[in-house]
């Protein structure tokens, strides 16, 4: 299948990460930098723990996506909060 470009920033290959979602030119999964978003950390602390692998714009790129992503799929996810 190849290397799909997820965004400018992102891509998912399966030679890389198993096709998990990483940030262009390195294994630095997508889910991993969101989490430390969801958890609070400051963008400037998340680049620098990951040496500068990463930007602001590639951060911004994964938030956008993860918003478009939650966009499509919250009524699928209420659906089944209310279906337990």
């Amino acid at each position: 299948m190849g290397v799909q470009g997820l965004g400018r920033y992102i891509v998912a290959d399966p030679e890389i990460c198993h096709g998990k979602p990483t940030f262009r030119g390195t294994r630095i999964f997508v889910d991993d930098v969101l989490e430390q978003i969801a958890r609070g950390m400051d963008w400037e602390v998340i680049i620098e723990e990951w040496h500068g692998s990463i930007t602001k714009e590639a951060i911004a790129e994964a938030v956008r996506l993860a918003h478009e992503a939650f966009d499509i799929y919250a009524p699928e996810l209420l659906s089944k909060v209310s279906q337990s």
